[in-house]
């Protein structure tokens, strides 16, 4: 067995094996229930080798109440033809799939485990709002697995199965969906980071790269207090 690090191969879980599905996913059905255009759908053919319904975890398979919003989580593998997936083949799955999904992509002997928080939309319940994606690097599929979380519910299962892919410490009282919410906010700090620091190395104006680099400092600053365990 390898010897990951902890920190990294956490999120891999050995599911119970009640509740063990192991279904293949064809990916025109994928489509039919997205609405996929062709561009979505090259990207499925150039990338994925096979999509397998591996867990459906639900009350009647591990013995956990369903509560609003998370009536089952379902964990699905991707075999990749490479390592690359777009994250619009998740979004595109997630999209026709109306349960949360946690995601398990698999190529050349290692795996990396991935998914999005996926809710009910407070304006229309028929429809769900996610957040980025989350994920662990690759690790060696060899890997230990972490024991399933100790929960009351599958809203408790499925927020303990997220957080170990969420790269923020949580703070004292803090609900899952405000941790979230934190690192799309990180997630967007860095975004202008990147784009402040490339204006920065176009800037010929001594005056001006002052400016920039003023603004550099303030954004990594506003990221230090997102990131940090305390308010």
């Amino acid at each position: 067995m390898s010897s990951t690090p902890p920190a990294q191969h956490l999120a891999l879980i050995n599911y119970p094996k009640q509740a063990a599905f192991g279904r293949v996913l064809p990916k025109n059905k994928i489509y039919e229930h997205s609405g996929a255009n062709t561009r979505i759908k090259d990207l499925f053919v150039e990338q994925v080798e096979q999509i397998v319904w591996q867990y459906k975890l639900a009350p009647e398979t591990i013995n956990l109440p369903a509560k609003p919003g998370v009536p089952e989580v379902q964990v699905f593998r991707i075999v990749l033809k490479t390592e690359e997936l777009s994250v619009d083949v998740l979004k595109c799955i997630d999209g026709a799939v109306q349960f949360p999904i946690v995601f398990e992509l698999e190529s050349n002997s290692k795996l990396r485990v991935i998914a999005t928080h996926k809710r009910p939309s407070e304006a229309d319940a028929s429809k769900t709002v996610v957040s980025d994606y989350f994920s662990t690097p690759w690790i060696p599929a060899d890997s230990v697995r972490s024991d399933m979380p100790v929960v009351l519910d599958l809203v408790g299962l499925y927020e303990a199965l997220l957080q170990r892919l969420i790269p923020l410490p949580p703070r004292a009282n803090e609900s899952f969906a405000a941790l979230v919410e934190r690192l799309d906010g990180v997630r967007a700090k860095e975004r202008e980071i990147a784009k402040v620091g490339a204006k920065l190395a176009k800037e010929k104006q001594f005056n001006r790269k002052v400016e920039i680099n003023s603004e550099l400092r303030k954004l990594k600053y506003e990221i230090g207090q997102l990131s940090g365990p305390n308010c």
